[in-house]
């Protein structure tokens, strides 16, 4: 079994996606439906600058239309249809997109809003994320029990957790964690994403999403708040936006695709980073970055 897997933020780049754009007809057709949508686009992907590249609002889309293109790519040269995608935090979405379950055009500017209001919802200096590494969970959770704001963001992998909230009370967090000899490194986000601190993004995105059309996916995604494959078109549109202030259960939904039976992982549209999470969380599986035609090409050559 496959799973299909789509980034977040943080995996962007200047330069992504013109490989697929140059090299897949499909690619090419994804993007440009993008470009259609949100003018300007291609260009902010390949020309930057990188700090116009790095907001929250253009991050979101970019890493969407990419992720799809890259998929739309691999289906093109014939990869197999997942049995089941999964993406984490933003590219929840854009696996929803592959699936069918909304589409391009809508989730593109959904996105954009999505980006906008959790930029909006907390002011700039107010709120903070660090990287917690090299200790167990159940530490982390005792250290930030007693701090007043201070929340779990991202369940990544097993030695690497995420958390989020006013920017004094993980500080302090940090401060506590270090001393349990932890790895604590404070993140370079403008919002503290993941925490109730964006209630305020998630009100105003439930408004957008009132009159969008849903579709059952034609492959079950798995939904970030509840670490289950999800396939009801309402309670799919409900937990997007809980998400949107719900911790990131990135492990969990990576072990249950184990469970279910799933031996191949593939990672679409920029980077690498949920490549090497599946690689520090399960063994005898297999996990593969494809951001290009090239790569495309050598999974399918080794049996994707």
């Amino acid at each position: 079994m496959i799973a299909a897997l789509f980034p977040g933020q943080g995996s962007q780049e200047v330069g992504m996606g013109k490989a697929l754009y140059q090299g897949s007809q499909a690619a090419r057709e994804a993007l440009e439906r993008a470009e259609a949508t949100l003018p300007g686009l291609l260009a902010l992907l390949w020309e930057g600058p990188e700090d116009a590249l790095k907001l929250t609002a253009n991050q979101q889309p970019a890493l969407l239309a990419v992720g799809y293109a890259a998929y739309q790519a691999y289906r093109e040269a014939g990869g197999k249809e997942p049995t089941y995608a999964a993406g984490h935090s933003l590219g929840e979405w854009t696996a929803h997109v592959a699936a069918g379950t909304l589409a391009l055009e809508d989730a593109l500017r959904l996105v954009r809003k999505r980006g906008e209001y959790m930029q909006e919802a907390v002011p700039v200096g107010q709120g903070a994320m660090a990287a917690i590494l090299k200790v167990p969970l159940e530490v982390i959770l005792e250290e930030i029990a007693g701090i007043e704001g201070v929340e779990l963001a991202n369940l990544n992998s097993p030695e690497q957790t995420v958390i989020s909230g006013k920017a004094e009370g993980v500080h302090r967090a940090v401060e506590l964690l270090k001393a349990r000899r932890a790895r604590a490194v404070l993140l370079p986000v403008s919002a503290p994403f993941h925490s109730s601190l964006m209630r305020p993004a998630r009100e105003r995105l439930a408004h957008d999403l009132q009159h969008v059309p849903f579709s059952s996916p034609k492959f079950p995604v798995y939904s970030n708040v509840t670490a289950h494959p999800e396939t009801d078109p309402s309670r799919i549109k409900t937990l997007l936006l809980e998400q949107i202030t719900h911790s990131v259960r990135w492990v969990e939904i990576l072990q249950s695709l184990k469970a279910h039976g799933v031996a191949k992982f593939l990672e679409f549209g920029s980077g690498r980073v949920l490549t090497g999470l599946v690689g520090r969380t399960l063994e005898g599986v297999e996990a593969n970055s494809l951001t290009t035609p090239a790569e495309i090409a050598e999974a399918l050559a080794l049996g994707a």
